[in-house]
Order: structure tokens, then sequence, then C-alpha cells
């Protein structure tokens, strides 16, 4: 059994979902997304949205105890300062779980969308889909929070896959060498 967290960084809101696998059942946990914005009137700085998004994170593995973590990686992004923006607030959240002694996993977008719809070029109306049926949601996630579920979702499809290559070599006979 494993309790993993999934994020999907972003500087103004970050996605994260909290999901359990036991054996080949996955269990929705929560989801939801941290608002590193502030308001309109008073607008945040970016030391004060990474603040959010480290607290954030924090708190989220003080409540949930995940014993993994998985965060979705940059893509490189048209605008340069976009992308700065969210690699530092990926390295935000990766500090929290960092401090917390968990181990990271980072995936590629289009490898989250594939094992999860199928298709590395999946819209984000269709990543909740699949969350949703996955998970047995009654309602749509936020599409933040989907997307982190779904991250969530390929860590425990990688991890499945490991442990299944893991016993598979245990399994086989050693030749004499």
């Amino acid at each position: 059994m494993a309790i993993i967290l999934g994020v999907d960084p972003g500087s103004r809101l970050t996605g994260y979902g909290i999901i359990r696998q036991q054996g080949n059942q996955l269990i929705y946990l929560g989801s939801g997304c941290i608002n590193a914005q502030g308001t309109a009137k008073a607008p945040l700085s970016l030391a004060d949205k990474l603040r959010v998004i480290h607290d954030g994170i924090s708190e989220l593995i003080t409540q949930f105890q995940p014993d993994e973590f998985a965060i979705e990686q940059v893509f490189m992004a048209r605008n340069p300062d976009s992308a700065l923006k969210l690699g530092q607030a990926r390295g935000a959240a990766i500090v929290a779980a960092a401090r917390a002694g968990l181990p990271v996993a980072e995936y590629a977008a289009r490898l989250v969308k594939q094992a999860v719809v199928g298709t590395g070029g999946a819209d984000k109306v269709q990543v909740q889909h699949m969350v949703m049926s996955m998970l047995k949601l009654q309602h749509r996630p936020q599409a933040d929070a989907a997307d982190a579920l779904a991250v969530a979702l390929c860590h425990a499809h990688t991890r499945t896959s490991k442990i299944l290559q893991a016993q598979t070599l245990q399994a086989q006979p050693r030749g004499r060498g």
C-alpha cells in the first residue's frame, strides 16, 4: 500500500491530488488547488507565491502522510518568463517533499497523459474524464486538480510496472557463469 501525492505545479494555481494504491486498486483520498494568486486588490509577490505553494504542500503532507511524491516536469513554454516561474513553483513544492523525506518522482506531461488517457496529446477535458472514470468520482475535479490526480495515477502505474519487473527478474532462473 502506498499513498501518493501528485502535483501539477503553477505559479498561480498548483493542483494536488492524493490517492492510495492498494495492489491494483486506486482509491481517491482528496484533491484541489493551492491558490497562490492573492486578490485583485492585493496580488502576491513571487516570493509570497512560492511560500504559499511550499506551505500548502507541507500542510498536505502533514494531513495525508503520503509515502511518495510525484510532480509534472517543466515543459518548454513559449514565454521564457512563464517557464522560469513554473520552475520556481515546482522547486517550492519539491523542497516541501524533500524536507518531509519523501522520494520525488518527475514525469513529463505527455507521459502522464499517455498513462491516463492513452495518448500524449490528450486535452484537459479528456484527462478530467479519465481521472473521474479511473477513480470512480461522482464530480469532475477542477482542471489543475485533475492534472495532479493524473500525475499520481501515472506514478502508481509506474510503481506497479517496476514492482512487476523486479518480481519477474527474481523469478527467473540464474544461469551458470
